[in-house]
């Protein structure tokens, strides 16, 4: 696959949103305290990332159909400007180099958006140093009043096309959820392409990438977590499939930690978190 079709996949292989777990009781899982504060923040920290990659997913559409992502010429007889995905938002872009800026307008979140059937509100406001296809443009993502299927994300993105086929993210939030509760996050996530380069636009259903970084995740009383990408277990995400099927993440507390883990690379919404490694306090959620 070549370079040009990069930004495309990365955003038709954007992670879901949505983030539901299996509902228990905590006095039925005897976990309390610290570890039910772990058990919270696995949760809560794939919510951020889920909000955050399907942010930079909206930017990436949006500077492809205002032409502000770089040239496309024809690849194998694909032309490219052709071959949008789409999104449910309106953009417009004003100024210019290395200020120019894109609006993308979700509008009032009352209808559920076709592609993916989750429902956003509000404004991402970016401004964009150079066409993102180049090696070294940034991006940085503002949020005024933005909601993913009732979920408010404040704070900022800073993307960067860091390398060839490779992007970072430095993210810095705060999300609430439907209920009111509320958290915050940051830190540095790496995305890289993995597989697909051997074919050419528009087939990208052989594109895979690998996602690693390291995060801190603190709720309302102020307990923080450290979230690492388990070493050896890379977050894998392919573009066939709505989810991240393979890899884990570790939450580390004062004295335990909570093991999330994606699967084994079938293409399903099931994962699970384990408390200290024990397969006594393991339980399964659904990633949507």
């Amino acid at each position: 696959m070549k370079r040009k079709k990069i930004l495309i996949a990365c955003a038709m292989g954007a992670l879901a949103i949505s983030f539901t777990a299996c509902k228990k009781n905590k006095e039925d899982m005897g976990i309390n305290g610290e570890t039910a504060v772990t058990e919270q923040s696995s949760q809560d920290i794939a919510v951020s990332d889920n909000i955050s990659e399907d942010a930079v997913n909206a930017f990436t559409i949006a500077a492809n159909t205002q032409g502000v992502a770089g040239a496309r010429p024809a690849v194998n007889g694909h032309d490219e400007s052709s071959a949008q995905p789409t999104y449910c938002f309106t953009a417009s872009v004003s100024q210019s180099f290395p200020t120019k800026k894109i609006d993308i307008n979700f509008g009032d979140g009352s209808v559920a958006c076709v592609a993916d059937g989750n429902y956003r509100k509000g404004i991402i406001h970016v401004v964009i140093s150079d066409s993102i296809r180049k090696v070294g443009a940034t991006a940085k993502l503002t949020f005024e009043n933005y909601y993913v299927s009732g979920y408010k994300r404040e704070g900022s993105i800073t993307w960067t096309h860091s390398a060839t086929a490779t992007w970072t993210r430095a993210d810095t939030g705060k999300v609430t959820a439907p209920n009111g509760r509320f958290w915050y996050h940051t830190g540095i996530v790496t995305t890289t392409q993995t597989g697909g380069f051997s074919t050419p636009y528009p087939n990208l259903a052989d594109d895979t990438f690998s996602i690693t970084g390291t995060r801190t995740i603190r709720n309302a009383n102020d307990s923080v977590r450290t979230v690492t990408v388990v070493e050896g277990h890379p977050l894998r995400k392919a573009t066939v499939c709505a989810n991240i099927d393979k890899g884990q993440l570790r939450l580390q507390g004062p004295n335990h930690y909570a093991i999330i883990d994606f699967g084994n690379g079938d293409c399903d919404r099931l994962a699970t978190y384990s408390i200290d490694g024990s397969s006594l306090y393991t339980y399964p959620f659904f990633l949507r």
